[in-house]
């Protein structure tokens, strides 16, 4: 499909860079839409960031959450996976978790990942990263897909969130900047291939 109205935007908040051990919660993100706020809400630590990534599509919205929803088979949109292996659990249950073996070129080899929600009621998903050879330490990622209206008609809206270390050698913005830039590439994929 053409992704000709396909729209994104990302929204930086929260970028805690000072010393010591407070945490705060990540405030609201502007451009999420009420009903699904909640769950893009992240405590975030001293020396962590986050940010949000929303992106409308004209793929309906079964079409795209079947590919978000797809713990074990997350190459089906996101380009830089090479394989992706389940090693406990079956992939389709919280607490599975799977090991990636990223294309060469990339900035890293491998992540191991835990599955933390998949709601297929409410079109919620959202892992963390557990370990691996890459620089997105303490990452914890939320995905929300829902219906939205737009002047033409419905769209799906993909809300993605996130917190995560702020990447040694970087700022908390620069860090945003690199996980925003992969983040919508993974919608850009995903508002082709749904």
């Amino acid at each position: 499909m053409s992704d000709t109205t396909s729209r994104m935007s990302s929204q930086q908040h929260g970028c805690i860079t000072s010393n010591g051990s407070a945490a705060s919660t990540c405030p609201g993100h502007p451009e999420v839409p009420s009903e699904v706020a909640r769950h893009h809400e992240h405590v975030v630590a001293a020396g962590q960031c986050c940010s949000v990534v929303v992106r409308t599509m004209e793929a309906s919205v079964d079409a795209v959450w079947s590919l978000v929803r797809r713990f074990d088979d997350p190459q089906g949109y996101k380009g830089y996976i090479a394989s992706c292996d389940i090693v406990e659990g079956d992939g389709a249950t919280v607490g599975s978790v799977r090991e990636l073996t990223l294309i060469s070129g990339m900035p890293g080899r491998s992540s191991r990942e835990r599955l933390e929600i998949l709601d297929d009621e409410q079109r919620v998903i959202s892992f963390r990263i557990l370990g691996g050879e890459h620089r997105f330490f303490n990452y914890r990622s939320v995905t929300t897909v829902h219906e939205a209206m737009s002047p033409d008609g419905p769209v799906t809206m993909v809300v993605e969130s996130y917190a995560m270390d702020v990447m040694a050698g970087n700022t908390a913005e620069e860090t945003c900047y690199i996980a925003d830039t992969f983040i919508g590439f993974n919608h850009l994929n995903l508002a082709h291939r749904a």
